[in-house]
């Protein structure tokens, strides 16, 4: 993809953003571990701990609470990479920012622990705060989940499952710029040009990794794809972010009116030339941050902060 789509004020930082060559079994095995080295980072005003699990999780508590809300969070990566302190600044500013604690998750990644570990364990992070809610004064019916790229992904899909399940559900859905659709991987006109930092070819082998086979072939496991469930009627309300000129720019706008036409409140955000995860490699640039901001007053009002 040529830079002319891209926002202007994007393509510096976007020059040190380097390429993800996840369809080298070598490299993915070695980022898998490098993703997974980060440490622990801690943000002013917010106490950090880390909960053993299984699962992991890294728990974000501000010193001065404004609100008995929370947030589950998932980070992104793929569903193939990452950790939860790859997140820790973010989810301590969030914590932060908005008064509320923030739980993060350290989910299992494929290829080795393909679905459903990773949502498995976002299930246990979510039953463990539910647990968790009167030592950590939360109110159990104010907790939205949430996460970016497959973290998005997964929040989905737990919101559906969750749902399916009739027990305590989620006040929101907060998905940013989510992976939604394995169906995007198998369309073999987006393999070029190439879409900046995550393209189509990391996509395919990211997918294939989850589901154990070829993506968008076959009928997924439900919560597998959460683009591929049929009835969407009933979820919580959702915010979905995304810029144009990200390979998920479809399949979010597609998601976004599908929840609308189920009668799901939806608010929908595309940033004109942002490619992905612009608002963590851009942060301090005004189309970021203008998008973080944006999308952090919509969670302050479902959470009723």
């Amino acid at each position: 993809m040529s830079t002319d789509r891209i926002a202007a004020e994007l393509r510096r930082p976007l020059r040190w953003v380097p390429p993800i060559p996840l369809h080298r079994p070598r490299l993915l095995r070695l980022l898998q571990r490098l993703s997974r080295r980060g440490r622990p980072a801690t943000v002013d005003g917010v106490r950090s701990t880390t909960h053993p699990g299984p699962p992991l999780l890294r728990v974000h508590v501000p010193d001065h609470r404004t609100t008995p809300a929370a947030l589950l969070w998932f980070h992104g990566g793929g569903l193939v990479l990452g950790s939860p302190m790859i997140d820790d600044v973010r989810c301590g500013e969030l914590a932060a920012d908005l008064g509320i604690v923030v739980v993060s998750v350290d989910y299992r990644l494929a290829p080795g622990d393909p679905f459903p570990a990773a949502l498995d364990d976002c299930h246990d992070g979510w039953t463990w705060l539910q647990d968790a809610a009167g030592r950590l004064e939360v109110d159990p019916a104010r907790i939205a989940v949430g996460g970016a790229s497959a973290g998005g992904c997964l929040a989905a899909a737990l919101v559906q499952r969750l749902h399916d399940e009739g027990g305590p559900q989620p006040v929101a859905q907060w998905l940013v710029y989510p992976m939604l659709d394995d169906r995007t991987a198998a369309r073999r006109e987006l393999d070029r040009p190439p879409h900046r930092v995550w393209n189509n070819r990391n996509n395919e082998v990211s997918w294939r990794a989850y589901l154990g086979r070829p993506p968008g072939t076959g009928e997924p496991a439900p919560y597998a794809v959460p683009a591929r469930r049929a009835d969407l009627s009933g979820l919580p309300p959702a915010w979905i972010g995304v810029g144009d000129v990200d390979l998920f720019h479809d399949e979010d706008i597609t998601y976004a009116r599908r929840l609308r036409e189920a009668g799901v409140p939806v608010e929908l955000d595309v940033v004109p030339g942002a490619p992905h995860g612009f608002d963590g490699w851009g942060k301090g640039v005004a189309i970021a941050d203008d998008f973080t901001g944006r999308s952090v007053a919509w969670l302050r009002g479902a959470l009723g902060s």
